[in-house]
């Protein structure tokens, strides 16, 4: 959709392209740095799932993994569970090229349904981004996750998936 907002995000890594594929795709892996765990069998046509660390079984964005080449691309529908927007599941793409000596990482996110979704991604992408460099560029996370920076944000998409309270 053309007229659909599109986020592109790219950075550099010093990594190898093997290395920035399992950072994306192993479960634990995306814990540490995403702080959701992405499961999958990264297979075309299979679902995925963004699940919760902190053992919810929480699911706060599901998708179809559209296109998957280890360990240079991987293409996936990336959406909350039950929203079924009308101009259709946004789109993620994560290409992995060999730049010289290090990885391109870019991550583009598309068919965003409006502004309010191109401000979340703008906001989400660049602060999972520098976590996952900091974790392969020096073996650990940052010392304060960087999406905190947008807790209001964050908290409103995850409560939109949080189960309705039981009782009266």
């Amino acid at each position: 959709m053309a007229d659909q907002p599109r986020y592109v995000y790219v950075t550099y890594i010093e990594s190898s392209p093997a290395r920035v594929w399992e950072a994306l795709t192993d479960p634990d892996l995306t814990g540490q740095y995403w702080g959701h765990s992405n499961v999958s069998s990264w297979q075309a046509g299979s679902p995925w799932e963004h699940r919760r660390v902190d053992g919810s079984g929480i699911a706060d964005v599901i998708g179809t993994v559209l296109e998957s080449v280890p360990p240079r691309r991987l293409t996936m529908t990336f959406d909350a569970p039950g929203d079924t927007p009308p101009e259709g599941p946004t789109k993620v793409t994560f290409d992995i090229e060999p730049y010289h000596e290090i990885v391109r990482l870019t991550v583009t996110h598309e068919n965003l349904a409006d502004g309010d979704a191109l401000e979340a991604v703008a906001a989400g992408w660049p602060a999972v981004c520098a976590n996952l460099k900091s974790l392969l560029e020096t073996g650990h996370v940052l010392p304060r996750a960087p999406w905190e920076m947008h807790a209001e944000l964050r908290a409103a998409q995850m409560a939109r998936n949080d189960p309705a309270p039981s009782g009266s």
